[in-house]
């Protein structure tokens, strides 16, 4: 396979040997802006896209009118639509226009053509492999780390918001966009609840109404890696999945500081609205980036029907059952014996 996806050009290339990846891939956007019309019709679109917003007990949701989402939003992924539709995150597969960063020799990073951030990537394996977070977590936390400047790495799992559950990948945006970013330290206030502290890690678990997730604090990558592996195999055991359980994960990295990676725990893919008969359907399939604060609607009559209540019927439903949060979040705290 020749490398025609890459990006050939000297600065850019000047700043992945100084390993400024956050330049990097904000040359390789500006580059695609000028070079790809369809990517540049979809960013400009952002600037008209209709938002409003929901305000919670110390934390707020944004609903996102963005049409360009509409194949993600409703991508069947069942295995045999998968087995029988080309894989879209394939090298081979990606349009003419599209060029991208060759990362770590394993994952290139790709203008998302379909964008919600202002600059958003989508970042893929070059082999054709499964979307699966235990085999991968260690790419979560390099990558988090080097585009620490200015962005949020995220993972969806197979069964909870990959639009290609076939194809290992993760995606970036900017940091504070999403609402949780910048509500973290007053939803840790009022409902964080502490499984492990001292003096280089923070583990907490925090149940705000809607969403129930677990997030580490670290600067020690072994530390936290051997954290995540314990809390995915209880996660996996008290959910009784088969394979991956439902995640969905957002990862930043501050220096000075280290990581901040949040676990959304998940009960379940897609809620009963989205399967409703006519017009009581609403098209929302929460995912990451619906956790993080930002919930994307591609059909303008489901962004006009949306309330508060509607929000809080969703995300109860997909989210851990309460009870087993509670549970997971007590063997957590027998298995880090917290101080």
């Amino acid at each position: 396979m020749t490398n025609n996806y890459l990006l050939n050009n000297l600065a850019v290339k000047k700043f992945i040997v100084a390993n400024n990846w956050s330049s990097a891939v904000k040359f390789l956007l500006e580059d695609q802006k000028k070079n790809w019309s369809q990517l540049s019709r979809n960013y400009e679109s952002l600037n008209s896209v209709e938002v409003k917003e929901f305000e919670f007990d110390s934390f707020k949701l944004r609903v996102q009118f963005n049409p360009g989402r509409i194949t993600s939003t409703s991508a069947d992924v069942d295995n045999k639509t998968i087995r029988n539709r080309a894989c879209f995150l394939c090298i081979e597969n990606l349009p003419v226009e599209q060029k991208g960063l060759l990362y770590k020799n394993n994952f290139v990073i790709l203008a998302n053509p379909y964008p919600i951030f202002p600059a958003h990537f989508t970042i893929v394996k070059t082999e054709h492999t499964p979307q699966e977070i235990l085999i991968s977590f260690k790419y979560l936390l390099s990558l988090s780390k080097d585009l620490s400047n200015d962005f949020t790495v995220f993972y969806n799992g197979p069964q909870c918001g990959a639009s290609a559950p076939d194809h290992l990948h993760f995606q970036a945006g900017n940091s504070f966009f999403l609402p949780l970013e910048s509500d973290y330290k007053i939803l840790m206030q009022r409902y964080g609840d502490v499984i492990l502290s001292d003096n280089n890690t923070s583990v907490s678990a925090v149940d705000d109404g809607l969403r129930r997730f677990i997030t580490f604090e670290s600067d020690k990558e072994e530390e936290a890696t051997s954290l995540f592996k314990t809390l995915y195999h209880l996660y996996k055991k008290s959910s009784e999945a088969k394979d991956e359980p439902k995640l969905n994960i957002l990862s930043s990295y501050e220096q000075g500081k280290g990581w901040r990676i949040i676990f959304f725990l998940r009960e379940k893919h897609r809620p009963s609205h989205y399967f409703a008969a006519g017009e009581d359907r609403i098209l929302l399939s929460p995912a990451a980036v619906d956790y993080g604060g930002v919930c994307i609607t591609p059909i303008k009559k489901d962004f006009d029907m949306i309330t508060k209540n509607i929000l809080i019927e969703i995300f109860n439903e997909v989210s851990y059952d309460k009870d087993k949060f509670k549970y997971l979040v007590k063997i957590l705290k027998q298995k880090c014996k917290v101080q």
